[in-house]
């Protein structure tokens, strides 16, 4: 596999498990130095870790949950301290924003507590995050957000999970704006239903799994290297000249 990625800094918000995951050690692979916090599982974040350097990458795990601007400002401040300690720089090449979730429910059923959670999840973390590390951000950088194909759904049964995606590609566009002149491409990648933990319920279920199939155009659901290779595409010289741009990688799913 090719290091196209030798020598830079990359930080995977949420990458213990699922889809993060898969981007930590895509790019790892691809010979970046790959940060990434946890919340919770420390179990989880170690395997990643040592999942990584069994194949030869580099990576290290962060416990922080970054729900407030002060658990931000801490976390960034120990991001600068490991980089610097392992590089001997602080600076930052590559951000994923993968911190996201959301609950199923339609207007009349979401209450004010998961709204709140939703849009801090996938709007106000990946914001504020983003706002901090800014100034680290080296010139000729790369921002990708991961948001979903529930952007484009406008869907009923999630409807705040949709409202809340649509604002971070609508984040994606403003910043792929302003950081144009650092020559920093800003990008999202939107997946549909993939094969993580989060869609265990889904998949368990033989009738809904065929469903999602069916309406997939490439008739399965997805997997972690399949977005870990979007992500790394967009992260790599070849992903240089796009930005601003919602790249859905669903497999066509609800075409």
């Amino acid at each position: 596999m090719s290091r196209e990625l030798e020598g830079k800094t990359a930080l995977v918000s949420g990458g213990a498990r699922g889809l993060g995951r898969g981007m930590v050690q895509r790019l790892a692979a691809s010979g970046a130095l790959v940060a990434f916090n946890y919340a919770k599982n420390t179990l989880a974040a170690e395997e990643c870790v040592s999942g990584v350097e069994a194949a030869g990458g580099k990576a290290f795990a962060l416990r922080a949950e970054l729900g407030t601007p002060q658990s931000i400002t801490a976390f960034a401040a120990a991001l600068d301290s490991e980089f610097l300690r392992r590089t001997g720089r602080s600076g930052l090449d590559i951000l994923v924003n993968n911190i996201g979730g959301g609950a199923y429910g339609s207007i009349a059923d979401t209450s004010p507590e998961v709204f709140d959670a939703t849009f801090s999840n996938n709007v106000r973390v990946p914001f504020l995050l983003t706002q901090a590390l800014l100034p680290r951000l080296n010139d000729g950088g790369r921002v990708i957000n991961i948001s979903s194909a529930a952007s484009r759904l406008a869907g009923v049964d999630f409807a705040v999970y949709s409202m809340s995606k649509a604002a971070l590609d609508m984040f994606t566009k403003i910043l792929a704006k302003q950081l144009g002149p650092r020559r920093i491409p800003v990008n999202g990648v939107a997946p549909g239903f993939n094969e993580t933990e989060t869609n265990t319920d889904v998949m368990s279920d033989p009738a809904v799994k065929k469903q999602i199939e069916d309406m997939t155009a490439l008739g399965r659901f997805g997997t972690a290297s399949d977005i870990a290779e979007v992500v790394h595409w967009l992260a790599s010289p070849a992903g240089g000249w796009v930005t601003g741009q919602i790249i859905e990688a669903s497999g066509g799913f609800r075409m």
